[in-house]
């Protein structure tokens, strides 16, 4: 039996390896697969004939994002049994147990619930109207101050960058639509990033941070190094770019559902849950 690079495949005993992906056009002896329980194995085909899938079994949110190395040792991997292991190595209880609740989750809620009280769309939009546009950016800089997630730097690129009554206008404006806009989110993404690109304060925390705390059911935090380490122990790719753009946010929306979907067992409440939980697998790498 031949097996072409792309196929789907099951190992024919090892049921725990769960669904591979053929990684090259195998040869007459050995084919290499990537399976989603162990990473990636090379077998003999002497001994081992996998069992190829098709429809809907061959589906599987990794292996339809799969991120493939270059170098010669592969994917670097780590199942996801591992990683939840690590995590409650870590965090016992979970993301319902007192350490998680102190030491990530708490502080991370109250700027939660600060956000919802001080950029809701009424009162935005009335400051808005009376052109009270400096009160919006002071709202917003309460906002990223009631968190450690963006840096110092970064912070203070932002504040210098809203010196001028046109930024503070154009930042106050794009940050209500990011918001509260009507219009597909991919366009008003991109718009307030393109202001943040002006006012020299284009940053992935900054860009994706008041999303995160305003709607944390929908909106992942994009901390750059945390973020592709995760990505890259889970083989999910994020074509990640240090300037900001859609395709690599959507592709880290992508991974965030998958890891809340996947998580669902130990009932992680919102993206906040989701956010920990890659920096807990990168960190403690």
């Amino acid at each position: 039996m031949s097996y072409e690079k792309g196929e789907r495949v099951r190992h024919p005993t090892l049921e725990e390896w769960g669904l591979g992906e053929v990684m090259e056009n195998a040869s007459p002896k050995e084919v290499r697969v990537f399976f989603v329980g162990v990473g990636e194995k090379r077998l003999s085909l002497e001994h081992v004939k996998p069992v190829k899938v098709t429809g809907p079994d061959a589906v599987h949110p990794v292996l339809d994002n799969l991120s493939v190395s270059n170098t010669s040792s592969g994917i670097r991997y780590r199942s996801l049994p591992v990683s939840i292991e690590r995590f409650l190595s870590a965090f016992p209880g979970g993301f319902h147990g007192e350490k998680f609740w102190e030491q990530e989750r708490s502080y991370k809620e109250k700027a939660h619930h600060l956000a919802r009280e001080l950029l809701q769309r009424d009162a935005l939009y009335e400051l808005a109207e009376r052109d009270e546009h400096p009160e919006i950016v002071r709202r917003a800089l309460q906002v990223s101050n009631a968190t450690n997630l963006i840096f110092p730097n970064e912070k203070m690129a932002l504040r210098d960058g809203l010196a001028s009554d046109q930024s503070t206008k154009q930042f106050a404006s794009t940050l209500f639509d990011l918001l509260h806009g009507k219009s597909p989110y991919e366009r008003r993404f991109e718009g307030f990033f393109e202001v943040l690109e002006r006012i020299g304060a284009a940053k992935w925390p900054i860009a994706t941070y008041f999303t995160f705390f305003f709607q944390p059911a929908r909106h992942m935090f994009v901390k750059p190094t945390i973020t592709q380490h995760a990505a890259t122990l889970c083989a999910f790719e994020i074509s990640y770019q240090a300037r900001l753009n859609w395709t690599t946010y959507s592709r880290v929306l992508g991974l965030a559902d998958y890891l809340f979907n996947e998580l669902a067992e130990l009932e992680p409440r919102d993206m906040i849950d989701v956010q920990s939980f890659m920096w807990c697998i990168a960190d403690h790498s």
